[in-house]
Parts: C-alpha cells; structure tokens; sequence
C-alpha cells in the first residue's frame, strides 16, 4: 500500500497513526510526530543523525518533538484551507457589467491584447509596433470587470503543510493529481520491499494490469480547469492540459512512467466508490486468472475554488454559515474548522479533502512465492445501483445489497461468530444529515438480519476528509492499520450521536478503541447510486486461510523468504520517515514503438522483459472449423 492524504504518508501506517496518535506508546507517537516534521519541511536529515531546522540549528529527537509537535497537530488532518484564494484576499473572479457610456472612451492597450475581431465602432490608431490607440463611441459596451469573491467555505482536508509531490521528481506542470499519483504509487512500490524489475520480469507481461482514476478528472489549472477558463479568462490553452485532464490519467501515468506495463489498464469512474470500482475490477481479474499482480488506486485533488462551490451550492458541503449555525457561533476558529466534519452527530455537510491511494494485489501463490508481506486480503467487492431515484445524487437502496453480500461472503469464510464479534465497519460517514439516516439504517438492517449486537463503527473522514473517488482507499488504508496495531479510530468530533440515527445494534465511539479484528467492511454510497462495500480481512486470518490451502510447509518456505522483503520495505520506510523520497519517474526511458517488437504465432517478445506475451486466449464460444 502507498499514498498520502491529510493524515500523512500511507507507508508503515503513518497517515493511520496521526488518527490514533494519543493511543500509541510514546516512541511511537514520538516516531510519527519525527517522520510529519521531516515530510512537512520543518526539518532535514544530517549525516551524523541529528536534525536541522530552517535556521540551520541541530536538534536531537527530543528537541523536534517538543517544538513541532503542536505544528504538526494544527497542520495536518482537516483544517482551515491554506490556499491564498481562500483566505482574506479573496477568489479572484469577473463580475458581467454592461457599461453605459455618456462620452467617448479613449484607452491604450498593446496590440496583442485587442480581440481578435475589432468592433467595427471602435478607431483604432497605431502608436508604435506594439501599443496602440482605442477609442470607443459613446453607448453600451459589455465588460468584464474583475473582483475578489469571500470563500464561503474555508476547511478541507489537505495534505500535510510543506508537502508538495510536485517538487519530488521533474513535474513540468503536471496538475496537483497526478503528482499525488507519482508518490503514491512510488510510496506502494517502495513499501512492498519487492523489485519491481524482478517481478515483472517472472510474469508474462500480460500478466500485469493497472486500474486507476479519479471520480472528478484534473481540474485544476494545469488540467481541464485551466482548459475550460482559456476563453473567458484571457488565458491560452497548453498541449498538456486537455490530455492531462482525463479521469483515468493516473492508470495511463503508473503504466507509462512508474511500472513500465503493457499490461490490462482503464478505470472506472463510480463518485465517492470510485476505489472500490477499481478494487473490483483487481480482484476479478485475479480470480479468473487472467492477471497475477494488479495496482488499484486512486488520486483525487478536488480543493480547487470552482469544484468546491459546485458542491457548496448543491447543498452538500459544510460551509461557513452552516457551521456557525450548527453551534450557535458568531465567529469560526481554526480549532472550529478542525471540527467540521462530523459523521453521526449533528452535522451540516461533508468537508472536501484531497489524497490518493494505491495497492498492490497479487494471487495467493505468487504472493507466497516472492516471499511478499501480506497486509491483508480482499476476498470480495460489491456494486449495486439504487434503482429509481427522485433525485441523482440522493442515496437509494443499493447499500443494502452490497453490504448485505460483504457481510455474507465474511461469514462464509470465517464464521458467524468472527463476523459478531471480530467484525467492524468503515463507514462512508460523510457528515451529511442525509448520509447518518440512511447508512446508519443500512448498517442495523443487516445487524439485525446477522444477529449482531454492537458492530463496531468508525468514519476515517471525520480526520481526513471527503477525498471523492479516493473516499474508500483512506478507509482501506485505515483498516490496514487497524490490523497493524489492533487499534480502531474512534470519530472524535462525535460529541453525541444525533438522535435520528439508527444505533441500537452500533457502537459508536469518540476515542480510540482496542479490538482484534478478523474483518472490516469497507462502505461507499457515492452520488447518483455508485453504491460499494468491500471485505478486506486480517493478516492472521489470511495466513489461516493460506495454510489451509497451500500447506504448513509452504508458509514456513514464505515467512523465510519474506526476511528479504521485510528489511527492504522497513529500509525504505526508514529513508521515508527522514523525509527523503524515492520517488519513481521514469520519463522517455525504454520507449518502444513496434519495429523493436518480434511475434511468432503464440507469443510476442518484447525487448526489456524476460518472459513473452502469451498469445493464446480462451475460446468459450465453440469452432465452426
């Protein structure tokens, strides 16, 4: 697994050890607290060990925790967005005016800047080669005049301050998702203590895929969003920025600059259950055999000032007035923003946040062969569509089918007793009244259908945000977590439930909790009935299982060979925690076209990769020769 959100770096849990920090020993809150400071650019590495800060002043461990460790606190998680268009001065906007003129209107502007048609009411006379004189009869003349526009929503849930992807490797104007999409994978790869080189080369090429996307697109200004303002913003359109905007960008990004594959790619655009999409589409093709290793992800960078009013004005956001009202306040502070998002207690709306997350999937024999850590496995993904809707982007009935199959599939594999007791579920927890009724429902419907009496329930969002499409990687990276250090988040903006949510068979909680869990669901009920739930289950149960199937012997011949992997990934995250990235970029290298290619019949050499493209393919539609 990699990725970064508002919490932090995916890679060795530290994004999920921001969200339980005060419930973990104080080494490693001290080994969180180091690694955010080192991430953010408070502080660099030296070569004797120690640490420097901005002044070029040495501090040992001790020193960096106890000066950066309330920054840290304030700077990282949901917060007051620190984008300059959201503060003071303003979002920088073009108010229409049409302007009544009693005289002539005489101005000087550079030729380059007149439209390309000139009125035919307008004189214009020549100056010099570059500037020249307009003069415009009295009457109507159509305007533009520029102002600066009061967010009215002022909280997101950004990435750490201080950390930008972009400057990590050679981005030449990469838009801010795609960046994110460059580390995260990079992150994934680095963490797995695999050789990338070394695993592609034992498979057929073929045997690779890449689902990755986004629910939104780029839209910021070095995507669509720039593309789209060209015209009206005076602006030019770039050659990058129509291409770069696509939605499935980040699958074309992996394959072309990070892994090199030539494998199966796409992506599937499902709203907030855009991660789940892309996890399902991994599994099966496991399943069925046509592919060995997978990466699924996501990378969504949605706080821009035209996204974020888009969902303010459906309703859907928390914005300013709203919180005010819902505490009764005249005035929000930084602390207030922190607080914004709420599942399940009384809330106002969701809290837009940015973040982007991978994992690397593989069969179970390969994983076992490679000597691979196994975080966990997904045995399951379920879509299910809400039918007939009054409005698109109202819940429906589809979570009931998806979570209902999650949680049979579960109880299948590991017992109706494990499912009871050492069970738990992420929850979509937006944060919109909406969303507390009728998930909650969801949840005690098929509590009740199961016979359990207190599922336990946490909504990750409540830290980081409404990442979109990347919504249900925070929760699987999360549950990873959990896993890790057998710790679930509690929501901590809880103060109370809100009375119309249904928790007679739930178990809400502000603070962190300890718990063994066999299994976590991992919910998404996304606009316009992109409805998803996802089983992941636990190391231990999946080493269960894999014993079960392979044999004692096999496992043993694993964990030996998993030594190797295991140094690499703990020295990758070592490097990492000192704020040193390893990013993989790889622009331009290895490019082929086809002549370099050679075919037989059956299969496809391709120079750089050891092993052939199988060309064999089944037929299950019978031969008429």
């Amino acid at each position: 697994m990699g990725g970064v959100n508002a919490a932090g770096r995916t890679s060795g849990h530290q994004a999920y050890r921001r969200t339980i920090l005060d419930a973990l020993p104080d080494t490693l809150q001290a080994q969180t607290i180091l690694a955010l400071a080192a991430m953010m650019q408070l502080v660099s590495r030296e070569e004797s060990g120690g640490w420097q800060d901005s002044q070029g002043e040495i501090l040992d461990d001790a020193d960096v925790v106890a000066r950066y460790r309330q920054h840290v606190l304030d700077h990282t998680l949901i917060r007051r967005i620190e984008d300059e268009r959201f503060g003071s001065e303003g979002i920088p906007a073009n108010r229409a005016a049409q302007l009544d003129l009693n005289a002539e209107l005489t101005f000087r502007v550079r030729r380059r800047q007149l439209p390309n048609d000139v009125p035919a009411t307008w004189q214009v006379r020549e100056i010099d080669k570059r500037m020249v004189e307009v003069v415009i009869p009295p009457g109507a003349l159509d305007v533009l005049l520029p102002e600066r526009r009061s967010a009215l929503v002022r909280s997101a849930g950004q990435l750490p301050s201080g950390f930008s992807p972009d400057t990590l490797y050679r981005s030449v104007h990469h838009p801010r998702g795609l960046a994110m999409t460059i580390f995260g994978a990079s992150d994934c790869l680095g963490q797995s203590g695999l050789d990338w080189a070394a695993l592609r080369n034992r498979l057929d090429p073929d045997a690779i895929a890449v689902y990755a996307g986004n629910s939104i697109g780029q839209l910021d200004n070095e995507g669509w969003g720039g593309l789209l303002q060209s015209f009206v913003g005076g602006g030019r359109a770039t050659s990058k920025q129509m291409p770069l905007g696509y939605g499935q960008m980040p699958a074309d990004f992996l394959n072309a600059y990070v892994l090199g594959s030539v494998g199966a790619t796409g992506a599937v655009l499902g709203a907030c259950a855009s991660f789940l999409y892309n996890l399902r589409l991994g599994l099966e093709d496991i399943r069925s055999g046509r592919r060995r290793v997978v990466m699924v992800g996501t990378s969504d960078a949605p706080i821009t000032p035209e996204i974020v009013e888009g969902f303010r004005t459906m309703g859907a956001l928390a914005d300013d007035e709203s919180l005010k009202a819902l505490d009764a306040l005249t005035l929000l502070t930084d602390s207030d923003y922190q607080r914004a998002c709420r599942p399940f207690a009384r809330n106002c709306g969701f809290t837009i946040a940015e973040s982007t997350q991978f994992l690397l999937l593989m069969d179970d024999s390969l994983a076992l062969e490679t000597g691979a850590q196994i975080l966990g496995a997904v045995p399951g993904v379920f879509v299910n569509a809400d039918g007939w809707k009054r409005s698109i982007s109202a819940p429906g009935i589809g979570n009931y089918i998806t979570l209902a199959k999650a949680v049979s599939l579960a109880s299948d594999m590991l017992g109706e007793e494990a499912v009871r007791k050492r069970s738990y579920l992420h929850a979509h927890g937006t944060s919109t009244p909406k969303n507390r009724t009728t998930e909650s429902h969801v949840f005690d419907m098929v509590a009740r259908a199961h016979g359990i009496e207190s599922w336990p329930v946490t909504a990750v969002k409540a830290f980081v945000g409404h990442s979109q499409g990347g919504a249900a990687g925070d929760q699987m990276a999360s549950a990873l977590g959990t896993f890790a250090h057998g710790i679930i988040p509690g929501i901590f903006t809880l103060d109370a439930v809100a009375d119309d949510v249904f928790a007679e068979r739930l178990r809400f909680f502000r603070d962190p909790i300890p718990f063994e869990a066999d299994a976590a669901f991992i919910n998404a009920k996304g606009f316009g009935g992109n409805n998803a739930t996802g089983l992941v289950i636990s190391p231990a149960a999946t080493e269960r299982l894999l014993t079960q199937r392979h044999g004692q012997r096999a496992i043993d011949d694993w964990k030996q060979r998993r030594e190797t992997t295991l140094a690499a990934s703990e020295a990758y995250l070592a490097t990492s925690d000192s704020g040193q990235f390893e990013v993989t970029y790889r622009f331009g290298e290895g490019v082929l076209e086809g002549p370099e290619l050679s075919m037989t019949r059956d299969t496809l050499h391709i120079p750089g990769f050891d092993q052939p493209v199988s060309l064999a393919v089944d037929n299950p539609y019978g031969r008429l020769s």
